[in-house]
């Protein structure tokens, strides 16, 4: 993971015109939550990968093109999940609240 900046993660070092980035922040009450796991599934539900959020509760992912499922799991929290669609070329924002 890139370090966080003050706007989110940095994209410094990252050719977003050749990859489907997805990225974002897990918040509980506008807070961030820090180590919390967002697990990347494909369209069919399948695992792909998982990553622990950052100290700020940032994550991200590079992804294929397509259809993807974002589950977030956190202490004292039921699991959320949130579709989200990849395109290379550009970068995926997403804020997960708890």
């Amino acid at each position: 993971m890139c370090g966080a900046t003050a706007g989110g993660l940095s994209l410094d070092g990252v050719n977003v015109a050749k990859e489907a980035v997805i990225q974002g922040q897990v918040v509980r009450d506008g807070e961030p939550i820090a180590n919390a796991y967002v697990r990347l599934l494909d369209k069919s539900g399948e695992f792909t990968a998982e990553v622990p959020t950052s100290a700020s509760g940032h994550f991200r992912f590079f992804a294929g093109e397509g259809q993807w499922t974002l589950r977030t799991l956190a202490p004292k929290a039921e699991p959320v999940d949130r579709q989200i669609l990849a395109h290379v070329g550009s970068v995926a924002e997403v804020t997960i609240s708890l």
